[in-house]
């Protein structure tokens, strides 16, 4: 089936889960959750699988083995897609990212090189400039508190050679557009100005050769 957007319902399963994440409220709205919620999204997935790379849905239960939250069940839908998009749909609305979420330590290097090189990084810093100006946001997931062994404290670009991945962001706020194929035309129009960004960083930073981080 084409792709429509999400009823008003789906947002209303994500709300009631925020207020009662139990097994028996999910239970009690599986059926919700499939057809209105993850129907929807496969739906777009698939539609954005041509132009987007293959997608991973993420599973809808939380690891909670590490974390003091024990909440079972996440309060989002999300999933992937293989050249580097991110769709999340939750009870604030949709959203959507690109970028490289966690660099490894390889990719780590290359990055600050790049970024610290007259051209490349000048490059960048008015690839975020720009995206920044179409409401669209660039950060990091996780940052150093000051400048990178090697690199000076007053380096130009020294907010962006603290970060520790790279990632374009942009949430819309719940609207009418949600419920109907609009929703499509707002995540491609996320992915397409973002894609400098993308271009840039395959190019600067390129995927890891590494197994593991455990130097990081």
């Amino acid at each position: 089936m084409a792709f429509r957007g999400w009823p008003a319902e789906a947002l209303e399963f994500y709300q009631g889960l925020e207020d009662d994440n139990s097994k028996a409220y999910w239970t009690e709205h599986k059926t919700e959750y499939e057809h209105l919620v993850r129907a929807p999204m496969e739906e777009l997935l698939a539609e954005l699988e041509p132009e987007f790379g293959a997608r991973k849905l993420f599973r809808p239960y939380r690891d909670v083995r590490f974390s003091r939250d024990k909440s079972p069940y996440k309060t989002a839908i999300a999933a992937t897609l293989d050249r580097g998009g991110y769709v999340q749909l939750s009870a604030e609305g949709l959203a959507a990212g690109c970028g490289m979420y966690h660099l490894m330590t390889d990719q780590l290097d290359r990055f600050r090189q790049a970024v610290a090189d007259d051209r490349s990084g000048a490059a960048l810093s008015e690839l975020v400039d720009d995206l920044g100006r179409t409401k669209i946001d660039v950060a990091a997931h996780d940052t150093l508190k000051t400048a990178p062994r090697g690199y000076p404290k007053d380096h130009p670009r020294i907010e962006l050679l603290r970060h520790k991945g790279l990632i374009a962001w942009k949430q819309w706020s719940v609207a009418a557009w949600l419920g109907t194929a609009k929703a499509k035309d707002h995540v491609v129009g996320f992915f397409h100005a973002a894609a400098p960004l993308t271009q840039w960083l395959d190019t600067h930073v390129g995927p890891t050769t590494l197994e593991s981080d455990a130097r990081r």
